[in-house]
């Protein structure tokens, strides 16, 4: 009963069309659940994580609640593809792997990277996907924050098929981060932000479906990888 409860509530979109932790400076971690960032040694499976995900929905019943940018939601998706190295380089991986998203549907970089992660897993057998919404996903977001320190919409976890946190993807690709970067320590974030779509329309998912293809790759060699760190 409570996880069905659980999974009703992901289905509630809020109504902040922001992004989870764009604009917001560092904050201390927030109170909940301790989940930890990826560790090359962790052999213990993350049961919090491993809860999370089964309370997440996968991409089409998100994909259907989503009311902000909905438009985008949809083209994202249906017109989106993947390049076919990075399909590769998934499909070769052994084992099964799943994909724990923190994302929300007025977001920006979230309709800009998640339908194109969907594209990926609906091409890759061994690969499934869940999205919780930021309110559950809040410890998760605040264990794997961005370069600069912050919680951040969208966050992906890697979990093994033992349940073990492996790997994690924040917020957006890593050319298009350290513009961000750059951009708040000069600035002109106001700027950045006034561009970004252009950036992401020209690049149109390969850097994002790229890069999980190397955070699984670095999970299945045994060395879990976090773009925090890059």
């Amino acid at each position: 009963m409570i996880l069905s409860l659980v999974v009703a509530a992901n289905l509630v979109m809020p109504t902040a069309t922001v992004c989870v932790g764009a604009l917001a400076p560092q904050t201390p971690a927030a109170a909940g659940p301790r989940v930890s960032a990826p560790q090359q040694a962790d052999t213990v499976a993350d049961s919090t994580l491993v809860a999370l995900y089964a309370s997440g929905t996968d991409f089409a019943t998100f994909l259907a609640a989503a009311e902000a940018r909905k438009a985008a939601w949809q083209k994202n998706w249906t017109e989106g593809r993947v390049p076919e190295d990075a399909v590769a380089v998934a499909q070769s991986l052994p084992g099964k792997w799943r994909l724990l998203v923190v994302a929300v549907d007025g977001c920006s970089d979230s309709v800009n990277t998640i339908p194109y992660i969907a594209r990926l897993v609906a091409r890759v057998p061994s690969l499934e996907m869940r999205i919780v919404l930021p309110e559950p996903g809040r410890p998760v977001m605040e264990a794997h924050r961005t370069p600069d320190g912050r919680p951040a919409t969208p966050t992906v976890v890697l979990l093994d098929e033992a349940g073990r946190n492996v790997g994690c993807w924040i917020e957006r690709p890593a050319e298009l981060q350290r513009q961000a970067v750059a951009a708040r320590e000069a600035g002109t974030l106001d700027a950045f932000q006034r561009g970004k779509q252009a950036w992401y329309d020209a690049d149109a998912g390969a850097s994002t479906v790229r890069e999980v293809g190397v955070m699984l790759e670095a999970a299945a060699a045994g060395s879990p990888r976090c773009d925090a760190k890059r």
